[in-house]
């Protein structure tokens, strides 16, 4: 199994980016995602009650259509609480890119991200179709990428090549976010795209065991999202020899590797977070299940206290005692044991025993500086 640091498409997939008008400042603002041939769709969205239009969309597209082929993307504007006029623009989007493609509309995915509560413009996204589709290639995914970016300083992209049965199966994995980051999904968009055989239920299974395990394990400010979509497209190109969860060698070497292409790209948007300045890895063990550890871990990573005092290097580790005991998790003063680097690190590890079980989970958090509040307060 061999990790690569960048995008690159597996067999059939095609990208492109371009800058539509959207951003004021000229940057690229739309991207396109296609495979050459029919893929099966895996989908995760915000737990959010609020949910952006294209989130609607896709849950229509999703029930109607059993193969993929397109996802549009734009970012600079979320395409939120915008009521019918929302709604129509993404139908409207999948439609016209449906219509450049020669493809069905319910065949093609939307999302969006930016600024909640702003129109979109549909006009500018219409004009700028007919180039994206014919800018398509192989190499477009250096533009896509950078085509989903708000305020990420960095462009978060990683692959990762594995031998199924003799044929070499790749996953590429781009992802959005740096702000309005937490637990069960974050302000994040993420795209995963395979050439693997994989039936349905062994994609569903394996994409939400790998986002248990990643992006619902980060969280940056605690705040979640309208807009937030993981959507993994699998076209079988690689013919492999069909994954199925009863075929477990195989099941499992193609869940190993999403999950590290999710971790991966998960740990991405902690270490951009905004005004973000340390990386932060709670792991709290000694409990009686996952969802304890989690819990009491989460308790941490969102307790701004603890946040600021990483930023200043303070080891008033009593914040840390207090978000434990204030988690709900039953917790013993005897029974809590707590180890902490050194914090004038950048790289910063907590790790914490509550003395109840075996059971352990881990959240990846930043610290809060000052510059989080200078690029929220300015947002806009």
């Amino acid at each position: 199994m061999k990790i690569y640091k960048k995008a690159i498409l597996p067999l059939g997939f095609k990208a492109a980016g371009i800058a539509s008008g959207i951003k004021k400042s000229g940057k690229l603002d739309l991207a396109l995602f296609y495979s050459q041939l029919p893929a099966k769709a895996s989908c995760q969205f915000t737990t959010n009650k609020i949910q952006a239009a294209p989130i609607k969309v896709n849950k229509e597209h999703l029930k109607k259509n059993k193969y993929f082929r397109a996802v549009i993307v734009n970012s600079g504007n979320a395409n939120c609480f915008t009521g019918e006029y929302g709604l129509k623009v993404a139908k409207q989007t999948a439609s016209n890119v449906a219509g450049e493609l020669g493809i069905k509309k319910e065949g093609v995915l939307v999302a969006s991200t930016g600024v909640i509560g702003k129109r979109l413009p549909l006009l500018r996204i219409k004009t700028a179709i007919p180039a994206l589709t014919k800018g398509l290639s192989r190499a477009g995914i250096d533009k896509a990428k950078r085509a989903i970016m708000t305020t990420d300083k960095f462009a978060k992209e990683v692959t990762v090549k594995f031998n199924i049965s003799g044929r070499m199966v790749t996953i590429c994995g781009i992802a959005k976010g740096a702000g309005m980051i937490a637990p069960d999904m974050a302000t994040m968009l993420c795209f995963i795209f395979t050439d693997a055989s994989i039936s349905k239920a062994a994609l569903d299974k394996a994409l939400k065991f790998s986002v248990d395990n990643s992006f619902n394990c980060i969280t940056v400010d605690g705040c979640m999202s309208t807009n937030d979509s993981i959507i993994v497209l699998a076209n079988g190109l690689s013919k492999n020899k069909p994954i199925d969860i009863a075929i477990g060698t195989n099941f499992n070497l193609f869940l190993k590797a999403l999950n590290l292409v999710c971790l991966e790209l998960a740990k991405m948007i902690v270490k951009d977070a905004e005004g973000g300045t340390k990386f932060i890895q709670i792991k709290v063990k000694g409990a009686r299940n996952f969802a304890e550890a989690k819990k009491a871990a989460a308790a941490i990573a969102n307790s701004n206290l603890f946040k600021t005092a990483m930023y200043g290097e303070n080891p008033n580790f009593g914040r840390i005692v207090s978000s434990v005991g204030a988690s709900g998790v039953d917790v013993k003063e005897e029974e809590l044991k707590i180890k902490v680097s050194p914090l004038n690190r950048i790289d910063i590890t907590v790790d914490v025993s509550i003395g109840k079980g075996k059971s352990y989970a881990t959240i990846y958090t930043s610290d809060l500086s000052p510059d989080y509040i200078k690029i929220n307060a300015e947002y806009n």
